[in-house]
This record gives structure tokens, sequence and C-alpha cells, in this order.
């Protein structure tokens, strides 16, 4: 078998132009992948959510819909397992739907950054070299560079997330199947960078407000 190389190309961005009415959810489990509880949710297979929770480690995320039931459903490659971490009971909130995507055309460039695990040094007086011991990470940041095209449509709605300062959800979809939410802030650069003879450009930045997740291909 020829050996395969994982390529960026023919991958799609969007950005979620629209976001429904937040689904309160009543409890959620301490499982992989947690169960919530919202009475007569219109929820489907697959739907991306906003997760709005009392578990500080799971809200500001953005998950896809699992195993949804008349009053239940789940929140895919999410553990809530450990519950020294995830206090049983305290994690109560919503999540609000994606209701519609919109693709952000002509992408030049897609950059992540941040992340960076940082350290506290540590020395006794005994010690001749100091330890390091492992403390939080740096926020994760997008560059998304794209062609200047003013009358696209994901502009108006990247635009108008800058301007109010909205949680979104960027979804990256590679040509295998793949797909990576990022949730986030969005911001745009309002003029193109401009240099003799290359496409002008502009700059989506998006602040990530949680990790991001990635679904393999069934």
């Amino acid at each position: 078998m020829a050996a395969r190389f994982p390529l960026p190309n023919g991958a799609i961005v969007e950005i979620a132009a629209t976001l429904g009415a937040a689904v309160p959810f009543t409890a959620i489990t301490n499982a992989a992948p947690p169960v919530l509880s919202a009475v007569g949710h219109s929820l489907t297979a697959q739907d991306v959510v906003l997760i709005d929770s009392g578990w500080a480690k799971l809200t500001d995320r953005a998950a896809r819909v699992v195993n949804p039931l008349t009053d239940s459903f789940g929140l895919g490659s999410i553990s809530t397992s450990n519950a020294e971490i995830y206090t049983p009971g305290a994690g109560l909130g919503s999540v609000i739907p994606v209701t519609d995507w919109v693709q952000i055309s002509k992408v030049t460039g897609f950059t992540p950054s941040g992340g960076e695990q940082q350290f506290a040094t540590i020395g006794y007086l005994e010690d001749d070299d100091d330890r390091q011991y492992p403390t939080n990470r740096n926020p994760l940041s997008l560059a998304i560079v794209v062609e200047d095209q003013p009358t696209a449509a994901y502009v108006g709605v990247v635009e108008e997330f800058d301007e109010s300062k909205e949680l979104t959800v960027v979804r990256l979809k590679l040509r295998n199947g793949d797909q990576i939410l990022y949730p986030g802030y969005v911001s745009i650069t309002t003029t193109p960078t401009m240099e003799r003879n290359n496409i002008m450009t502009r700059t989506i930045s998006v602040g990530l407000s949680g990790r991001p997740l990635r679904y393999l291909a069934a």
C-alpha cells in the first residue's frame, strides 16, 4: 500500500452563523460520555453545541451530540468521569446548539498558537539544581488568513461576532472525514494586508475559550 501523508489540502473551514435557543439540562452524569437530562429537547445526533456548565473545565467548550433520546443526550469525546474534578451534581447548566454554518472560503493559512505547558520553578536549600513542576498552559489562539473578499457571506458573520463579542464555534473539516471544533471569540482585521504580487488578505483571529475537540471519521 502506498504511503499516506496527512496533508491539509481539501480542508473546509466553517463558522457557526446562527445559534439556537439555550437548552437547559437538569442533570449530568460523571461518565464518558456524560449523559445530560433535558426533557423534550430537539437535539439530534452530531448536532454541535456550546456548553454552559457549573463545571469550569467543561463550560465554554464545544461538543457533538451523541445518543440522543427523548429526554436525554450525550456529549461525544467528553469525559467527566473523575468525580474529584467534576463534583457530582455541580455541573448543571445549558447547551446552545449551532443551527447554521457558513464556510470561510479561500483560506490561505490556518495557524494555531499557544497551549504551551508552563512550569513553576522550585528550589530547596540543599539542592544544587532547581526543579520544575507543571502548572497551567498558555491560552490557545487561531490565526485564519483569508483572501480579501468583502462580499463573501462569512465576512458579515465574522464582523458581527467581532462587534458583539459573543462566543461561537469554528469547525475544521478534513478531507479524511475528521472534524475539529474550536470554540472561541473571533475578530477580523478591518483592512487587508497588501504586498506587491501577492493577493490581498485579512486575518481572522480566534481566542479559544476551551480546548478543541477532534472527532475522527466514522
